[in-house]
């Protein structure tokens, strides 16, 4: 079946979950929460609520990836929509708070969303079960062609992990007459295109075009720039024009009022956890609870970064420099659960609040492995144009043992389009990460930094 057909059926199954999640909330809401207000809506006043709750939840669980049917993973998809629904619920809670305007209903207010969302989360993910299950039983994975570049990476590997979607069934190099491709290049539904000299590589993007091939390409530096140019119709000459800038003076000034605001919000709000935090820390080993290192943020500067201890004291008593990998024996029990968390990131709003970091920018690397990556990436240093961040484009989509090479792509993407839209999108995404446990997965054993495979 062809794309008319999954678009049809992904759009049925988006719209039958957010019909579901409205309908059920639109129950309780004649039945248990209406009744609360000081004067009953009628009609109108009925179906403005309900609209306005339709819009929250189809912006939450959009933002949170949970429409992504056929593109990630089941159980992605049933977090996003979970995360997505829990958002929705709760600033509906707040809502009607506010229009009922009685103090002593708040708790009556939130037990009814709490039964709202649970009963929501059940028919959503009985529904995702079934509906995604069907989908690839109706839409077999891509017969895939790979066509290979200069370099090894486990891109391939990757593809693997995704059988219910991609088949790599043929392999060719990319220096292989053209011819060859050409022919070759039929008998496939798409095409990977895997870190090919840019001529190569435009020669068969041409061809596969023309057949109306699909085709995965893995982005060169040049060609993320080039994704965040602006189109110019001042001439009858297609132009693109790179600012090659960041945020502007006064987004940067929204941005730092933002940090200075947000991060002393939380380190009030969470000063308890913290508190147990250290003290869990501290009674394993008696060691330090803090744990402080050198690393970098914009145009090259140093800062010391500020993070809960979680390997044991003289981590690095030899000197290396290195990154943890699975299963460290440097990584305390305590350093475990933290870590998974990622909760030994909450001092690092210390860091936000004197100006070192940002919420949101690229993850602020230790010099001595960044300067490492530099020699083999020269271009990583193109990262350093904003403030390295708490969270970031890169982190998100990223693993914590993503090659230094696709790092830099990632946080390319966010260095040529950020904006305070982009950085709200990407703290929201944040919360969802925290759940996903491969993108906490460290080094393969013997290996010391994420190296670039190229």
């Amino acid at each position: 079946m062809g794309n008319t057909s999954k678009i049809w059926y992904r759009s049925f199954y988006n719209i039958l979950i957010t019909l579901t999640v409205v309908a059920v909330f639109s129950w309780f809401w004649y039945k248990e929460l209406n009744v609360l207000l000081e004067k009953e809506f009628l009609m109108k006043g009925n179906y403005l609520t309900i609209m306005v709750y339709w819009v929250i939840v189809m912006l939450f669980v959009g933002i949170f990836g949970g429409y992504k049917i056929g593109v990630s993973k089941k159980s992605h998809i049933i977090l996003s929509q979970a995360i997505g629904i829990l958002f929705a619920d709760g600033i509906q809670v707040i809502i009607t708070v506010l229009m009922v305007g009685y103090r002593h209903l708040i708790m009556s207010i939130i037990i009814t969303m709490a039964k709202v969302f649970v009963i929501q989360f059940a028919f959503v993910f009985v529904l995702a079960i079934i509906f995604i299950s069907l989908y690839f039983k109706i839409f077999p994975p891509y017969k895939m062609l790979h066509i290979r570049g200069n370099h090894d990476n486990s891109l391939v590997a990757k593809f693997n992990t995704r059988n219910d979607k991609y088949v790599i069934t043929g392999e060719m190099d990319y220096d292989d007459d053209i011819e060859k491709i050409s022919a070759a290049v039929d008998g496939y539904d798409a095409v990977i295109i895997n870190d090919a000299p840019t001529e190569t590589r435009n020669r068969i993007l041409k061809i596969c075009f023309a057949k109306g091939k699909k085709v995965y390409i893995t982005p060169k530096i040049s060609d993320i720039i080039v994704r965040g140019a602006e189109k110019l119709d001042v001439f009858d000459t297609p132009l693109l024009f790179s600012r090659n800038t960041t945020f502007t003076l006064s987004q940067r000034m929204i941005k730092r009022c933002s940090d200075v605001f947000f991060s002393l919000l939380g380190l009030i709000i969470l000063s308890p956890l913290m508190i147990l935090l250290s003290l869990a820390i501290f009674l394993y080993d008696r060691g330090p609870v803090f744990y402080r290192q050198t690393r970098y943020t914009k145009d090259g500067k140093t800062f010391k970064i500020l993070k809960f201890r979680s390997m044991i004291p003289n981590a690095e008593k030899d000197g290396v420099a290195r990154l943890a990998a699975d299963n460290d024996s440097r990584i305390t029990p305590v350093g475990k659960f933290i870590r998974a968390c990622r909760l030994d990131e909450l001092p690092q709003f210390f860091n936000i609040l004197a100006g070192d970091m940002s919420f949101v920018g690229p993850r602020p690397e230790r010099p001595e492995i960044a300067d490492e990556y530099t020699k083999e990436v020269p271009e990583f240093a193109f990262r350093l144009k904003v403030k390295a961040g708490l969270t970031g484009y890169a982190q998100i989509y990223g693993k914590y043992n993503t090659t230094s090479y696709d790092k830099l792509k990632l946080d390319m993407i966010y260095v040529e389009n950020c904006s305070l839209l982009m950085d709200l999108k990407l703290l929201l995404l944040t919360l969802k990460v925290i759940f996903i446990k491969e993108s906490t997965e460290g080094l393969e054993e013997g290996q010391i930094t994420a190296s670039n495979k190229r």
